[in-house]
């Protein structure tokens, strides 16, 4: 593989003292208990007597349901009953070595992969089986939250009468305050995905393509633990304006610039979400490549000062950097986002798109934010992304990802 860090002779980029740092299972079993208590406290709050969950990225914050995951995600065999009170049962899993869960049963096949194109009597054996499992356990007097699965179910549901929340949303809104382990979980996603970032900066040079070097990321996340990467968010020269172009086999230039989002799911399954700009190759940036990476430097380093505890999701957009008119249009999808298992909860707009902007919640201690900015002319040849990921502290707010900035692009 043309200019890669990675060799054939079995000297694979693995970094021992990122493998050596695991954190023990005792802290890590603190951690899953928090959280399925977490979702309980927001069942309390919103009168919810069970939770059905099938999301991978809910199982795995509910019971570490580490099984088939990206299979999960669209074809969901496994499922979850969470009870305000009684057994935490659980659906389809292979496995039964999950600590959270006291009871294990088969799952009604409820996908066309699973049961067939007629699902309609594998809906409602399921349907059947929320109201035995809600009678038997004394949780008929509560809303039941359901995350989503064919909409048979949840027509068969309202049928019978059960009154209906969105779990999904419950979820979300459970896993925004972290676990001092789940924090550390995100320093060491963080530290792996920095040390992955770092041999693909050994590796660019002029000829390598996108895709080999976006490879690197992959394989340095598969050898430290990790899950898996959201997308191939890696561009180079023309193809980084506009931005969410992902990377293809086109070959890098001398004097281009490199912009990635890594958007990786670590060790734990832990969001590492973290974008650099690169310039390859010993040719002298030039006065627009500068001019983009200066606006984007200033965007993070002026918005992640705003973040501090108690102040409100819309008060963050309304005092968020103002971005030069040239770079508004082909602005980033957000100017803030959650991150924790992966991307979450709040997703916050640009000024421009402040009618989704309709939060009433604030900032709160032990939050994890990303910090976002693309900058690409309208009618530029190319474009910076870069994105930090910070915790709200105390008083403030600390910065998680660390990785250096290009200091060429900044002179």
């Amino acid at each position: 593989m043309a200019g890669s860090a990675i060799s054939t002779n079995g000297d694979y980029p693995v970094e021992e003292n990122l493998v050596l740092s695991s954190i023990p299972d005792k802290q890590l079993a603190e951690m899953h208990s928090y959280r399925l208590e977490r979702i309980r406290q927001q069942m309390r709050l919103q009168d919810v007597s069970l939770c059905v969950l099938a999301s991978p990225v809910s199982l795995r914050y509910a019971v570490n349901f580490v099984e088939y995951q990206m299979f999960q995600a669209h074809i969901p065999t496994a499922y979850l009953f969470i009870p305000l009170e009684g057994p935490v049962t659980l659906f389809g899993a292979s496995q039964r070595h999950y600590s959270l869960v006291d009871d294990y049963c088969p799952s009604r096949f409820v996908t066309p992969f699973d049961g067939g194109v007629d699902l309609t009597e594998n809906c409602r054996q399921l349907v059947a089986d929320i109201g035995v499992f809600m009678d038997k356990h004394r949780l008929c007097d509560g809303v039941l939250a359901l995350e989503r699965l064919s909409p048979l179910i949840s027509q068969q549901l309202v049928h019978e009468g059960f009154q209906l929340a969105d779990a999904e949303c419950l979820v979300e809104q459970a896993r925004m305050i972290k676990h001092p382990v789940e924090l550390a979980c995100i320093e060491q996603s963080v530290a792996v995905a920095e040390y992955g970032i770092a041999q693909m900066q050994q590796a660019l040079r002029p000829g390598i393509t996108e895709n080999q070097l976006w490879s690197v990321l992959h394989q340095v996340n598969i050898a430290h633990g990790g899950d898996w990467i959201e997308g191939k968010m890696l561009a180079s020269g023309p193809r980084t304006n506009p931005w969410l172009q992902e990377a293809t086999n086109r070959v890098i230039q001398s004097g281009e610039l490199v912009a990635f989002d890594t958007d990786m799911i670590g060790p734990h399954g832990y969001l590492a979400d973290i974008s650099r700009t690169w310039l390859c190759g010993d040719l002298p940036p030039s006065t627009e490549q500068k001019d983009a990476y200066r606006h984007a430097w200033e965007e993070i380093q002026y918005n992640t000062e705003l973040i501090r505890p108690g102040v409100g999701f819309n008060e963050l957009a309304e005092l968020a950097f103002a971005r030069q008119q040239q770079y508004r249009a082909r602005r980033y999808v957000c100017a803030f986002h959650g991150a924790g298992l992966s991307d979450e909860y709040p997703k916050i707009y640009y000024p421009e798109d402040s009618r989704h902007n309709t939060y009433d919640d604030v900032l709160q201690e032990n939050m994890v934010m990303c910090v976002e900015s693309y900058s690409g002319a309208d009618n530029g040849c190319e474009g910076v992304k870069l994105e930090q990921m910070v915790r709200v502290t105390k008083d403030g707010c600390e910065t998680i990802s660390r990785y250096p900035f290009e200091e060429v692009l900044l002179s």
